[in-house]
């Protein structure tokens, strides 16, 4: 990997790329002083014009590794229909892009325009019809306002997938093929991703001409600025007492994000940390609608909120500086989220803590993860004044069935302790049923 500190000695500034003033004004009003590798690496591929497929980790800088050359290339407010199209897996991820976008954007008068769902389509068609020239857009909500005649396409010259790994696992593919027939054919493309599982390879090979591949360290690899630790945990109960514990250690903690797997599960941490640590926590997941959710996180952002818990809907698109860390309470079964999840914290190079809460029956998918990042996790021990509970009979046998079901999965002829036994014969017969037979009369 790339040392960012010395690279930065090294390398040039942003004028080295030859952006024009509007530019080099709000990049410095952001405070980025040198381009980090991943927009050292990007920004000329894409202002000459070649396909792009960027591999980089979450918080490296890369959205504005694609949205410099689209400024750069757009230039200027011009006709009514967007020439630039960015698509995005997520509605708080849409929303991140556009807010860069627009600080980027200050000192010219281009026009930003984000789509998402969550809430009615008709503000943002009368935004679509004042004129636009960047369509940041997740692809459903693109889709509808396409068919909606709300958006003419015929002028759209770069198209990015941002999180493309992201894309795939959510299902968005045919959509992005609808989109990719009603775009321009002759366009610049750029593919942006943290992982690159197979499915990803190959939608590269279908949506990028002649790609130029950059690439700022292995994919699926994690920041070294993240320093990552394992504990083992027997049960959930005992894992309320840890996230306890750590969430009273405020001396280290400057913001928080919890990850869970389910939305059940983000719920009632919220409602235990709310009623016994601290009530300004904030949640975030699928069932909380767009005003709730912007709301929560805006709250965290500005730092009135210390702690937020989330699903992994929201593991990406949360664009927050100073987390300091994130805590995995369960670990996540897609393990290319592992990477989203601790990304949120050691953003552009700074430190960050990730902890991940492993229970018995959640060491296979910690393997799992090991492998995809190349790396072993240390595990750390419990902290000697924690409550450790017994685990209840059904918790137990829960954990029990999902070790055994695991084990199959590697092993199609493991016997554990929850397969179907066959009987002896004789044993447990099936009574037969007696006959009906009439009273003679």
């Amino acid at each position: 990997m790339i040392d960012n500190k010395n690279f930065m000695e090294e390398s040039a500034g942003f004028e080295s790329f030859k952006l024009n003033k509007q530019l080099l004004n709000a990049i410095a009003d952001l405070g980025y002083k040198s381009p980090t590798p991943i927009q050292a690496k990007a920004i000329p591929v894409a202002n000459a014009g070649h396909d792009l497929f960027g591999i980089a980790q979450t918080g490296t800088g890369k959205t504005a590794a694609y949205l410099i050359p689209i400024l750069l290339k757009i230039k200027y407010a011009q006709g009514n229909d967007p020439r630039a199209l960015i698509l995005a897996p997520t509605r708080e991820l849409v929303m991140q892009i556009e807010e860069n976008a627009r600080k980027l954007a200050t000192y010219t008068d281009l026009r930003v325009v984000g789509l998402y769902g969550g809430k009615g389509p008709k503000l943002q068609i009368e935004d679509l019809k004042k004129g636009v020239d960047l369509i940041v857009a997740t692809p459903g909500r693109f889709t509808e306002l396409y068919h909606a005649e709300a958006i003419h396409p015929r002028q759209i010259k770069t198209l990015v997938l941002d999180e493309a790994d992201r894309m795939m696992d959510m299902g968005f593919m045919p959509q992005i093929r609808k989109i990719l027939e009603v775009i321009p054919v002759k366009r610049q493309n750029m593919l942006f991703s943290a992982t690159m599982p197979e499915k990803v390879v190959k939608l590269s090979e279908e949506f990028l001409e002649f790609p130029q591949t950059v690439e700022v360290a292995p994919q699926s690899s994690t920041l070294e600025t993240i320093e990552q630790r394992v504990y083992l945990i027997p049960n959930f109960k005992t894992k309320i007492h840890m996230l306890n514990w750590f969430l009273h250690q405020t001396e280290a903690i400057d913001k928080v994000i919890i990850f869970t797997k389910t939305k059940d599960t983000a719920n009632n941490l919220y409602k235990f940390i709310h009623r016994k640590i601290n009530p300004s926590v904030k949640v975030i997941h699928g069932n909380k609608d767009q005003n709730a959710r912007i709301n929560a996180f805006e709250a965290f952002k500005a730092g009135d909120s210390k702690i937020l818990v989330a699903t992994d809907v929201s593991s990406r698109g949360l664009d927050v500086s100073m987390v300091s860390h994130v805590i995995n309470f369960d670990v996540p079964v897609l393990y290319e989220d592992y990477v989203h999840r601790i990304g949120r914290t050691g953003r552009i190079y700074k430190a960050g803590s990730a902890w991940t809460f492993v229970n018995p029956a959640e060491e296979y998918h910690l393997r799992k993860i090991e492998e995809l990042i190349r790396k072993q996790i240390p595990v750390h021990r419990l902290p000697k004044d924690l409550i450790i509970e017994e685990t209840p009979f059904e918790e137990q046998q829960d954990m029990a069935r999902e070790v055994d079901h695991q084990k199959r999965k590697d092993d199609p002829d493991f016997k554990g302790a929850f397969h179907d036994k066959k009987h002896p014969k004789g044993q447990f017969k099936k009574p037969v049923p007696k006959k009906n037979k009439r009273k003679k009369r």
